[in-house]
């Protein structure tokens, strides 16, 4: 059972989207840079990403690979334009700082690669848990990223000003995002590899526990 639990929430945290796999990685370095484009990205890739893969779960599973990947293409490419538009009225700032990179969102990791290799090898309903999960995990991270970014750079928090005394606007640059997200990467993997020794120590004490 907890197996399963896991492998459900692997997205998250275990297997997280950003920080472990690598997926979607250039708009966080390039555009999040702020928390109000952390957050119309969040928007676009969380939307963009579930309907599709969603819909895409019910193309037929005998057809040729390549034909596969071509129809999930056009399928987030049907998805992106209604939640564009909408992300013209609530961010619409943002979407022209963002530019190219929103787009690309309709061709992100999770649904060009993915889909056949993770979440269509599952139960739909399993699948959907899993999904929300990779979901959240590039949901988080963004949001951290930007909000983190934001203050060391501009010395505010969602454009209000903050009482901070030192500023690093290299950080809102591409190469101070690659910089950022190194380290990022780098306490994720070391928190997980903790938490990850802590658990195997435990279920050892248990099976030995058990043999007396």
């Amino acid at each position: 059972m907890n197996k399963g639990k896991d492998k459900i929430t692997s997205g998250l945290l275990d297997d997280n989207t950003v920080l472990s796999a690598f997926m979607v990685i250039s708009p966080v370095i390039m555009c999040g840079d702020t928390l109000q484009n952390a957050l119309a990205l969040i928007y676009a890739f969380s939307l963009i990403t579930f309907f599709s893969v969603l819909f895409a779960s019910f193309v037929p599973k005998r057809l040729p690979y390549a034909l596969k990947i071509i129809i999930y293409a056009v399928i987030a490419s049907l998805v992106y334009i209604p939640v564009k538009l909408l992300a013209g009225e609530i961010y619409p700032e943002s979407i022209e700082r963002i530019g190219i990179y929103y787009p690309l969102l309709a061709v992100n990791s999770l649904i060009v690669f993915r889909t056949e290799s993770k979440f269509f090898l599952m139960k739909r309903g399993k699948m959907v848990g899993s999904l929300m999960f990779c979901i959240l995990g590039f949901d988080s991270v963004m949001i951290i990223t930007g909000f983190i970014r934001e203050l060391i750079a501009y010395g505010t928090i969602n454009s209000h000003i903050v009482d901070i005394n030192t500023l690093m606007t290299g950080i809102a640059q591409p190469f101070g995002g690659f910089i950022f997200l190194g380290l990022f990467c780098g306490l994720y993997r070391k928190i997980r590899s903790s938490l990850l020794r802590d658990e195997d120590e435990a279920v050892r004490s248990a099976e030995n526990v058990s043999d007396k």
